[in-house]
């Protein structure tokens, strides 16, 4: 029974306002509810009149997920501009063995136009500069053996393969698929099973952020693990794990001229973009990586063929995730198995019983954001691809020219100009002026 004069009606909103509503929602610069907060990003969308990745995936997955709908409101705002490192320092003033060898053979322009270094190319099968370019490595490596056995009192012979990766210690960089594959090689070995095996050095550099417990928890599995394979008396001269005490942006200027192998194998999806990457192909290492962050540029300009890519795409990852099965993952491959009953067993934790247990669950947790072992077996096929190329020495050599010869888009100069020309739109002041 109603009052008199009221009449009750009963309003039909339109589906498409409710899904305008929740967009709206989406979209504000408060984020509603009971302690409303200031959504930074979204306010950094609204602010601004150009927005940018640092890679070409990172600007894709920007537009296509996160800002997606700034984008499709504001298409102009967004654009890609890949990151880059200056040559002047991390060739330059780092390597000044192999800056006298490409000064020589195609002049010194390229310390202000990178893209000069294509000239090295034409060299790229010159039995001469071959060896003049595997001795500039050698002369690196032995500087960078020399300072690493100052540091951690561990001897590596320059006849191993220098293979390294050296970032910021974070579970999406996966230093803990690198250990994976070290524990892997150890067991190799242990089995009778290493004899084609390349000598190795993995060496393994980064800081975590204080509070961050797994990070520093990754630094202390790598160190137990390198602590029992530097000590087993088999793995001499044949494997050797370090971690790089004390690693910053100094230590990289001698790690970089040095390195063989760059090891960017974060989950795909989850690198912005790297510029690690950038200095170790500009020094002529040849890059194991996932198909992430400016891997992908970097393999677009130096060719797959001259890039070890493993691992799954971005957009595999976001398809296998709601049934990801790490279990699944050991089941299918006896190697994984060797490896997760090593570290479970508490082989390289003895005295420490259960400090690895938070690791060896996240590694079997289906909800794994990183998913580690989804990529192993992938891994370590590309390894062994690795492992087969470093026989071939012409080959490995013409690949390393082939990396710095087509590093030229990843500088600096580029990307600022690039800034320059398409948001800033500065006047240039001339040098002297």
């Amino acid at each position: 029974m109603f009052a008199p004069g009221i009449v009750s009606t009963k309003i039909a909103i339109p589906a498409r306002l409710i899904q305008f509503g929740m967009r709206i929602r989406r979209m504000s610069i408060i984020e509603e509810g009971p302690e409303p907060q200031v959504r930074m990003a979204n306010l950094a969308c609204v602010g601004s009149f150009a927005v940018n990745g640092v890679a070409e995936l990172h600007s894709k997955l920007l537009v296509e997920g996160l800002f997606r709908e700034f984008a499709e409101l504001w298409p102009e705002r967004f654009n890609n501009k890949t990151n880059g490192v200056t040559q002047r320092r991390w060739l330059a003033a780092c390597n000044p063995g192999l800056v006298e060898l490409i000064s020589e053979k195609i002049g010194t322009e390229w310390k202000t136009e990178l893209t000069r270094l294509s000239g090295l190319a034409e060299l790229a099968d010159d039995p001469g500069f071959h060896e003049r370019w595997r001795e500039v490595k050698i002369a690196n490596k032995q500087r960078l053996a020399d300072d690493i056995e100052a540091r951690t009192g561990v001897n590596v012979p320059t006849n191993m393969m220098f293979d390294v990766q050296v970032k910021r210690i974070h579970e999406y960089k996966r230093q803990l698929l690198n250990v994976l594959h070290a524990i892997h090689l150890y067991d190799r070995i242990r089995r009778g099973d290493g004899d084609a095996l390349v000598p190795r050095m993995i060496l393994i550099g980064g800081k975590a952020a204080p509070g961050y417990v797994m990070a520093k928890a990754i630094i202390k599995c790598i160190n137990n693990v390198a602590r029992v394979i530097n000590s087993d008396p088999a793995m001499a001269g044949r494997v050797r794990l370090i971690f790089y005490p004390d690693y910053n942006v100094s230590a990289m200027e001698k790690i970089c001229p040095a390195a063989e192998l760059s090891e960017q194998i974060s989950t795909a999806g989850k690198e912005a973009s790297g510029t690690g990457n950038m200095k170790f192909m500009m020094n002529g290492a040849l890059t194991i990586g996932t198909y992430d962050g400016a891997n992908i540029e970097i393999m677009e300009a130096v060719g797959e063929e001259n890039f070890f890519l493993f691992g799954l795409r971005a957009e595999e990852v976001n398809e296998l995730r709601p049934h990801y099965s790490p279990q699944q993952c050991i089941d299918h491959s006896n190697d994984l198995q060797a490896v997760m009953h090593l570290l479970e067993s508490g082989y390289f934790n003895a005295r420490e019983p259960g400090i690895f247990d938070n690791i060896i669950n996240a590694l079997k947790s289906p909800s794994d954001p990183w998913m580690t072992l989804a990529d192993f077996s992938s891994y370590i096929d590309a390894q062994q691809r690795v492992n087969e190329a470093w026989h071939y020495k012409h080959a490995w050599t013409r690949m390393s020219i082939l990396n710095t010869a087509c590093s030229g888009f990843f500088s600096t100069d580029r990307a600022m100009q690039q800034y320059n020309n398409e948001i800033w739109k500065l006047e240039p002041i001339p040098v002297g002026e």
